[in-house]
């Protein structure tokens, strides 16, 4: 079997929906326990369908930056997987670095890549998150009631705690690209770059026109924008 005899199998398909219908299951019964509890402790009916309209407003628009990003991810590793990854514990970031490396470590790429490889590729993407989802009930309350302290006691510290947690985010990404001397690691490298000048040009204009509710749109335009100049990129270096 090739890579995308696995990938598209009807076996991975039915893992898949099994596991999003349990989830959704899940959050329905929560979401039905909490509208219980809330009408329960005397909120009225009103402001709960506000709170609830106001969610699902938040929601939807980052929502469409993932969905740019499961039609990249899609071409990569087939229909089922990245429907999973992605609507469940994933993010594309991590997605696209932890296949790409696991094909890389097993000497191929993506036309080359057989069964054995798919399977290597889902392990790598599975095995690499889940120490986060284990550990994250212990050490995220610590973590935040510390950051928390810091910000009580100094807000400069407490700015720069999380200016250099997201810089130390953009290096582990960011870094890599320079090292990569391949055509592959330019096109990543300019693909990068034209998402972030397109991102400044937004983010001005924003700031021009004081249209802030253009903001949740940003990352989803960049996205499209890059994911289209990798075309570009691939095509101008052949």
């Amino acid at each position: 079997m090739s890579f995308y005899d696995v990938a598209g199998h009807w076996l991975i398909y039915l893992m898949v929906s099994i596991g999003i219908l349990f989830v959704v299951g899940l959050s329905v019964v929560s979401m039905r326990k909490s509208w219980k509890r809330a009408i329960e402790k005397g909120f009225p009916r009103e402001k709960l369908m506000v709170v609830v309209k106001a969610s699902v407003a938040a929601t939807v628009v980052p929502a469409i930056a993932i969905v740019i990003g499961y039609f990249s991810l899609a071409t990569m590793l087939g229909i089922p997987w990245p429907w999973w990854r992605l609507s469940v514990v994933g993010a594309v970031t991590y997605e696209t670095m932890a296949a790409d490396m696991a094909l890389r470590a097993g000497g191929v790429d993506v036309n080359t890549a057989t069964a054995k490889d798919f399977v290597l590729v889902m392990y790598v993407m599975s095995i690499g998150i889940i120490g986060g989802l284990c550990v994250a009930p212990f050490i995220s309350k610590p973590i935040q009631m510390g950051t928390m302290k810091i910000k009580t006691g100094d807000k400069r510290w407490g700015a720069l705690g999380a200016s250099v947690f997201f810089l130390v985010i953009l290096v582990v990404f960011v870094v890599p690209m320079f090292l990569d001397h391949s055509k592959n690691g330019l096109v990543k490298l300019l693909t990068l770059l034209t998402s972030l000048m397109v991102s400044l040009i937004l983010n001005f204009i924003i700031k021009k026109t004081k249209a802030n509710w253009f903001k949740s749109f940003v990352l989803a335009i960049s996205m499209l924008v890059a994911m289209t100049s990798a075309v570009l990129w691939t095509s101008m270096l052949n």
